[in-house]
C-alpha cells in the first residue's frame, strides 16, 4: 500500500482543489450547473484518482489511475481557458491557477514515467 498523502504532488493538488473552489465562487450564478460544476469536479478528480488506486498492489492499475488523473488535470486546464476567454474571472487569477496546474501535470507525468521505468526494469 502506498501512502500517497505524503507525496508533495498530492498535498499540492489538495491545495489546488481548494483554490479552484474559491475561484468557482466568483463565477456567475448561471454557471452553477455549467463551468462551476465542471471545474470543481475536474479538480477533485485528480487527487481522488491518485488516492483511489494507491492502496492496490499493482503498478499497472496505479499508473492507469494516474493517467486518468492527468486527463482530469488537462480537462481542468481547458475549462480554465474557456473561463478566461469568456472574461468571467481575471486573467491574473486564471494564470496563477494554470501555472500551478502545469507544474502538477509535469509532476504526475514524472510519476507515471517512474512507474513505467520500474515496470520495465523488472
Amino acid at each position: 500500500m502506498r501512502n500517497i498523502r505524503t507525496l508533495d504532488i498530492w498535498k499540492q493538488r489538495i491545495q489546488l482543489v481548494i483554490n479552484v473552489y474559491k475561484l468557482s465562487e466568483q463565477l456567475p450564478n448561471e454557471e452553477e450547473y455549467g463551468l462551476k460544476s465542471q471545474i470543481c469536479r475536474a479538480a477533485v478528480s485528480v487527487p481522488y484518482n491518485m488516492q483511489r488506486e494507491a492502496c492496490r498492489p499493482g503498478e499497472i492499475e496505479y499508473r492507469r489511475y494516474l493517467e486518468i488523473a492527468l486527463g482530469s488535470a488537462f480537462e481542468l486546464e481547458t475549462q480554465l481557458m474557456i473561463i478566461q476567454k469568456l472574461h468571467m474571472i481575471s486573467d491574473v487569477q486564471i494564470e496563477n491557477l494554470r501555472t500551478s496546474l502545469e507544474t502538477e501535470q509535469k509532476m504526475i507525468n514524472s510519476l507515471i514515467s517512474k512507474i513505467k521505468q520500474t515496470a520495465n526494469s523488472k
